[in-house]
């Protein structure tokens, strides 16, 4: 799971599911009059609310994370977790409200609840609260831009090197300075004794320039994060390529790269949009 593919309506989510839990814990209704020791259930004590409230809400907001967080997300009858998952936290927070209406489920012993002096307790109104954020929050995310920003910050690239200079670290990136050189890639002359400096060794043969017009393979690095699709055309994200490394572009097809991942994946990316190369 991708940590930074998360994006903000996700911390939404993620921070009304715990609301959610802590309200589980306290009283689903207050009695007028009640005595301080007077023991009150909460939703752990009421199969109806712990099913229909906690229990969808907190599986709703796991399965809206979860397929934010895959690389490509499983599908059940035509329909992927993430919409499985904005269900269940509509059908807490409708259950929830329908509860706080009726706080004690139906039960009336001695007249109506108003009667009675019953109305809903802490932990019932913070469960609606959280269910109601956690329903807007999965609802809203991809119509918000605002929403869509990534949660976790991702590092910025390093600056643009000068012409002919290889930028360092990143996945695989043969810029790491080599054995005998000096600072700047320069070869160092080899010292006789005395001090005298050796004759340069001949200059390697330059190797043949491919013919303008074909594709060189570079590495490059991305601003934002950006999804990676299936070479067959699929409009399915295979992986997620993430600012601060460098990938590696095989192929060109048009306006598109062909890139492979560290992991060894390849897909094509259609937005190379600031890219920085290598």
């Amino acid at each position: 799971m991708n940590i930074r593919s998360l994006t903000r309506g996700d911390g939404v989510v993620i921070g009304a599911a715990v609301l959610l839990f802590i309200a589980s814990f306290l009283d689903i209704f207050s009695i007028d009059g009640a005595s301080s020791g007077a023991s009150i259930p909460s939703a752990w004590s009421s199969g109806p609310l712990l099913l229909g409230v906690v229990l969808a809400g907190l599986i709703g907001a796991a399965l809206v994370v979860v397929s934010h967080g895959l690389p490509q997300v499983p599908k059940i009858v035509g329909l992927d977790l993430g919409q499985f998952g904005v269900a269940f936290t509509v059908f807490a927070a409708w259950s929830a409200l329908g509860n706080v209406f009726d706080p004690m489920g139906g039960v009336d012993n001695v007249g109506s609840a108003s009667d009675a002096g019953v109305s809903a307790g802490t932990g019932l109104i913070l469960a609606f609260i959280a269910t109601l954020i956690m329903a807007a929050g999965a609802i809203a995310t991809p119509l918000v831009p605002a929403l869509q920003a990534a949660l976790v910050p991702a590092p910025k690239p390093a600056a643009p090197q000068p012409y002919g200079a290889q930028p360092s670290g990143g996945y695989g990136y043969p810029g790491a300075q080599q054995p005998g050189q000096a600072f700047g890639g320069q070869p160092q002359q080899a010292q006789a004794f005395g001090g005298q400096p050796s004759q340069p060794q001949q200059a390697p043969t330059p190797q043949p320039q491919p013919p303008a017009g074909d594709f060189s393979p570079f590495w490059f690095a991305v601003p934002v994060p950006r999804p990676l699709f299936a070479e067959d055309g699929s409009q399915t994200p295979i992986a997620e390529l993430a600012p601060g490394t460098w990938y590696l572009a095989v192929e060109q097809r048009g306006a598109n790269l062909v890139a492979q991942t560290q992991d060894g994946r390849r897909g094509v990316l259609q937005d190379t949009s600031g890219i920085q190369r290598g």
